[in-house]
């Protein structure tokens, strides 16, 4: 049996990892591409901190980084959603501040997007630079509008990234539609079913048909337009407003349903953690989107059947039982949706939980083993 006090501090490590909140620490890096006759590309990089601020130290960590590609005319501050939703959940994200013209070149975006990829990863390994030993080898491409669009170009025949997730992206010049027959890593394509900007059935959709990704998804909000992805932005809402507005559902509608299926996949494939049963149902059970999913595989190990019911009955009453099938030792840890440690406990295999002091609602059943999450699953409670 564990020694009580270092199961007492493991379950303390366990739940600060899990739920901590970074500060958000930002700083401007240029680099240069010697292929393209040194071309210099500014970028915006926000990363997580102890302490928030311009160049502070980045926290303790080895973390997964986003490359984004921002839209037409749209300059990288318009995404601070997605800096104030990500960085505090342990992401890097780097903004390319380059083609924000009135006549941006595609295909020079992309480019500069698909070159990030890994000079952002070279800071890794450079004993100089802030990020040195900060950044792991998970990483996602993403984009919104032209951005959007350069992002399949960027992923083109590119093995060098996880993942690709895109917002109402429009088909650029060369042709995203094009450029998607040749992108093979898993790819998420959210849409906003009102855009008028970038209309799904002439961007997105054709797009989401052409990938030979073995998986991807794609969700189409409901009421959704083609700015509101974003914060406020001048240019774009005002080119929308030519296009019949902004959609039926406010800016705060669309960001918290983007952000409820965003924040799973990143989770899935940045960060391994096991919950693809849930993103899978909560695109069913959701009433804000309608979507596609067409996967051939998962992209990390899939659970044997017995491990896809590991937990149950779910929902539960006043107990559920594990089915582990083996004798290993393992820590079974229960949170509430606000990550706050209910419950936590050494099991073994086919043990029944009983869980009669907690109320019912929704909460979220973790269990490691030596201190690697084994399995991570959604309970709900109704009596």
């Amino acid at each position: 049996m564990k020694n009580p006090i270092y199961f007492s501090i493991l379950v303390l490590l366990i739940s600060c990892q899990l739920f901590s909140q970074y500060e958000i620490g930002h700083t401007t890096i240029t680099f240069e591409d010697s292929a393209r006759a040194n071309r210099q590309i500014e970028t915006e990089l926000y990363y997580p901190a102890n302490t928030a601020g311009d160049n502070v130290a980045i926290a303790a960590g080895s973390f997964p980084y986003i490359i984004f590609g921002h839209g037409f005319v749209m300059s990288w501050d318009t995404y601070e959603n997605f800096v104030d939703t990500l960085i505090p959940k342990g992401y890097i994200i780097a903004f390319p501040r380059t083609e924000g013209s009135m006549s941006p070149s595609h295909e020079e975006f992309g480019l500069d997007l698909r070159f990030l990829v890994n000079e952002v990863y070279g800071l890794n390994s450079d004993n100089l630079s802030l990020f040195y030993g900060a950044i792991n080898t998970e990483c996602a491409i993403m984009g919104h509008s032209m951005g959007g669009g350069s992002a399949f170009l960027a992923a083109q025949n590119n093995t060098d990234i996880t993942t690709m997730i895109t917002f109402a992206a429009a088909n650029t010049t060369p042709s995203s539609i094009t450029a998607a027959q040749d992108v093979t890593v898993p790819v998420l394509v959210f849409s906003g079913e009102e855009d008028g900007v970038a209309p799904p059935a002439d961007h997105q959709v054709p797009m989401y048909d052409s990938l030979a990704s073995d998986c991807k998804t794609f969700i189409s909000i409901i009421g959704g337009g083609h700015c509101n992805f974003a914060n406020d932005n001048f240019n774009c809402s005002f080119g929308e407003l030519t296009t019949g507005g902004s959609g039926s559902i406010t800016r705060e509608e669309l960001h918290a349903t983007l952000f409820s299926f965003l924040k799973p996949w990143l989770e899935y494939y940045l960060q391994n953690i096991n919950i693809w049963d849930d993103f899978t149902d909560s695109l069913a059970q959701s009433n804000k989107i309608t979507y596609d999913l067409s996967c051939t595989q998962t992209g990390l190990t899939e659970f044997s059947n017995n491990e896809k019911n590991l937990i149950y009955p779910n929902p539960a009453n006043n107990n559920f039982q594990l089915n582990l099938n083996n004798n290993e030792q393992y820590t079974l840890i229960i949170f509430n949706i606000d990550g706050q440690n209910l419950y936590s406990k050494e099991i073994y295999s086919n043990q029944k939980i009983d869980i009669s002091h907690l109320k019912n609602g929704m909460y979220i059943v973790k269990i490691f083993n030596d201190n690697e999450e084994y399995y991570s699953k959604k309970l709900t409670i109704i009596r």
